[in-house]
């Protein structure tokens, strides 16, 4: 047993403990140790950091100019870059992530979005409107919105919390943040990071806590003027009601069931490696998994072998081992979870071609360890075809010509992203938008980008993060009318 550490809440640029004394631990999932005890943030708390955030607003935080606001959110890339090796064991032991895909990918991706973000501040401006009337300038101007609640998921808790707060930031807003109860480290390692950087009191406040107690006070909370929420679509609709009365400004991603077409004249070798990193990157813990393949029934014999053999070599062991490539899942829990659709697959008779049970080995025995697993689901509208189940656990499907891989990819509820593999330029443009998707990957998958609007349609969500589409999100409109030579109305006498 490791010491375990004391973490506590940030609030109005402080940390702090909850006002009622109250924690929880924090697991590392390769051993199922506690590792932390954070501060466990109830309503008091909540409502602490919503009231210092909205001073912040419109004290500190509200006046500065939007070149200062940049200079601190580059700042804080800055900050983070230099911890940068810290912060990625830190992830790493709490999520369970792979440390070289951590320093690969969150980290990396966490500087540029602080970077690219921090540019950002000083390109928001408004336009100004051809008015009909003479002796009139009417122009528009693009303000903040306010204090942003944001509820951030435990799959890339690190990367959430730049995808999130950067871009407020960069609006201007001030931001209450509650992390994921399974792993708040990374996003409390910020906050310290945001103290050091000299940000005003108050514009950023993380609350670790409890989705039903802290998430939900933050959803109603009359002073939260946005809420922003990464998770189920169950809760998404749950935090849609909770705001209705104060009619908050939803901005949801609520997860994925991505198809990944591979058509007969595909490069195979491409393919097959572009659908293991879709499909078990992250241990499968990603919205924008690739976690459907359809595989051209002609190519079927050639692209399922390979692919298994791929499977079959991925090395699976403590995420801190600089040779791993799939560590655990991030809790007990969504273990159990995971592995429970391997008896439903078997139940509507799908085949389990490799995984589908935990490794087994001694250096995964205490952990939340689950086998890379590919099924065959020669139906579509099996279970483990329609829900997403977040983990490492991908169907392959045949298909046997375009139109029935374009019904099969769009038969699901779900539309946040879609990729297909082919070398047909037409068929590219032709499926582009055919498919019902927010984001859609031609010979590729899960590109992600701080330009590149990212966001679903049908039930994976509201609204569209990253470039300026995110911008729009955390601002509001305001229509001013100048009347330098206008001669006002009479009414008749």
């Amino acid at each position: 047993m490791t010491d375990v550490e004391e973490r506590d809440l940030f609030i109005g640029g402080a940390f702090v403990p909850a006002a009622s004394g109250a924690t929880f631990p924090v697991y590392n999932p390769h051993n199922g140790e506690v590792f932390a005890n954070a501060a466990e943030a109830e309503v008091a708390d909540v409502d602490a950091a919503v009231d210092a955030a909205h001073r912040a607003f419109e004290g500190p935080w509200g006046k500065l100019a939007p070149k200062e606001r940049g200079k601190l959110l580059w700042k804080l890339a800055r900050l983070i870059q230099d911890h940068g090796e810290a912060i990625a064991r830190l992830e790493a032991k709490n999520t369970g992530h792979p440390i070289r895909d951590v320093r690969r990918f969150d980290l990396v991706r966490t500087v540029d979005w602080f970077e690219y973000f921090a540019g950002m501040a000083t390109k928001i401006q408004g336009d100004v409107i051809p008015s009909s009337f003479q002796g009139v300038l009417n122009y528009t101007l693009r303000e903040p919105l306010g204090v942003i609640g944001q509820i951030v998921p435990w799959n890339f808790p690190l990367m959430f919390v730049a995808w999130n707060i950067a871009p407020a930031l960069a609006a201007g807003n001030t931001v209450v943040l509650k992390p994921a109860e399974y792993t708040p480290m990374s996003a409390l390692e910020v906050a310290r990071l945001i103290q050091e950087a000299g940000f005003p009191p108050g514009a950023v406040n993380v609350v670790p806590g409890k989705g039903s107690v802290a998430g939900a006070r933050l959803a109603r909370h009359p002073d939260v003027a946005k809420i922003c929420f990464t998770g189920s679509v169950e809760v998404g609709q749950d935090i849609i009601r909770a705001g209705a009365d104060t009619l908050k400004k939803p901005l949801l991603e609520l997860g994925g069931k991505g198809p990944n077409l591979i058509f007969a004249d595909a490069d195979l070798g491409a393919a097959v490696q572009g659908s293991l990193f879709a499909g078990f990157h992250n241990q499968g813990q990603a919205c924008i998994a690739g976690s459907r393949i359809l595989v051209q029934d002609s190519i079927w014999d050639r692209f399922v072998p390979r692919l298994l053999e791929r499977i079959r070599s991925l090395r699976i062991g403590d995420p801190l081992d600089e040779t791993t490539q799939m560590g655990p899942l991030t809790s007990k829990d969504h273990q159990e979870r995971v592995l429970s659709y391997v008896d439903i697959a078997k139940r509507d008779g799908a085949e389990i071609l490799h995984g589908g049970k935990v490794p087994g080995t001694p250096e995964t025995s205490r952990g939340y360890y689950v086998l890379p697993t590919l099924v065959r689901a020669n139906d579509p509208r099996m279970r483990i075809c329609q829900e997403e189940i977040f983990g490492p656990f991908i169907t392959v499907t045949p298909f046997s010509d375009e139109g029935q891989a374009v019904e099969i990819a769009n038969g699901v509820p779900f539309g946040l992203g879609a990729g297909f593999w082919t070398q047909d330029l037409g068929r590219a443009h032709r499926l582009a938008t055919q498919l019902k998707a927010g984001m859609v990957w031609v010979n590729s998958y899960k590109l992600v980008d701080p330009a590149s609007p990212f966001g679903g349609s049908k039930m994976s969500g509201l609204g569209r993060e990253f470039g300026f589409e995110t911008i729009r999100e955390y601002t509001q409109v305001k229509s001013v009318w100048i009347g330098y030579d206008f001669q006002p109305w009479k009414w008749p006498e």
